[in-house]
């Protein structure tokens, strides 16, 4: 896609709108973004984030992105209704935050979830035969329970991925890695409480982020308007990646249902009640 952009382009603040689940299309639609952003020279990006969070390398892969664009310009994050787990983790690459006073957010964990279908397949009659190169490789099959050795390989999965998010908050926020364990135990909070702990620096609304993007890029907070890049997504679809327009299918539960599939075995930074 080209952009129609002008010389008068540079002046104005760079938007993304990070919503739903972070997975597949939304990292590849914000790399994108980003990497425009870069080649265009806008002075300063403000990110909007309105997420629960979503897969564990997709996430990494905006904050790593995001982070290596702070070292051109400011980058400051600002968060809607929820922006947990993997929300939280790619606010990291930004170099301010801003949230509002009720905004859900924290929820600092990963979770990892299979579907166990054994029972019903033994109800009607199905079972299948596995030929494998070793013990682990049908690690999470949906036809049998887990044994002891492969939940205590999968624990050292979850645990090593919840290090590497303790460790970026702690960095990010210039936190130890003690005082992030003692919150990031899985609890949300609200974005006052946020502000308490370390891991957001004010409070205000997306018009007041505005604001301060351009006042430390230097621009008239007045006058300096958002060039934002992607398409807004409908409610319904904020709770499910790649999604448009959902209609009937999601009170049928079937959309509900391919989401849970598809990332069934994943590892997730994402707040799910």
């Amino acid at each position: 896609m080209v952009w129609p952009f002008k010389p008068r382009l540079r002046k104005q603040i760079a938007r993304i709108e990070v919503t739903g689940a972070i997975a597949g299309s939304t990292r590849k639609q914000v790399l994108d973004a980003i990497k425009t952003i870069e080649e265009k020279k806008f002075p300063v990006l403000l990110l909007r984030i309105d997420s629960p969070g979503g897969t564990v390398g997709d996430s990494q892969e905006i904050y790593s992105a995001l982070k290596k664009l702070k070292e051109k310009i400011k980058v400051v994050a600002s968060y809607g209704n929820i922006s947990a787990s993997g929300g939280v983790y790619i606010a990291m690459g930004a170099s301010h935050i801003m949230a509002n006073p009720g905004t859900i957010t924290g929820s600092i964990g990963v979770i990892l979830r299979g579907n166990n279908l054994e029972r019903l397949l033994d109800k009607i009659g199905v079972s299948f035969k596995v030929i494998k190169s070793g013990p682990y490789k049908d690690i999470l099959a949906f036809d049998r329970q887990l044994t002891e050795p492969e939940q205590d390989i999968l624990q050292a999965l979850i645990d090593s991925s919840y290090q590497q998010f303790v460790q970026t908050v702690a960095e990010a926020r210039n936190l130890t890695v003690e005082t992030v364990k003692s919150f990031a135990d899985g609890r949300i909070f609200t974005g006052q409480q946020a502000v308490d702990l370390g891991i957001v620096d004010r409070l205000g609304t997306e018009e007041d982020a505005r604001r301060w993007a351009a006042e430390l890029a230097g621009l008239d907070p007045e006058k300096t308007p958002c060039y934002t890049f992607g398409e807004k997504k409908t409610f319904w679809s904020r709770f499910l990646p790649g999604r448009g327009q959902l209609g009937t299918k999601l009170a049928a539960g079937t959309d509900w249902l391919e989401f849970e599939l598809s990332t069934s075995g994943l590892p997730l930074w994402m707040y799910r009640p």
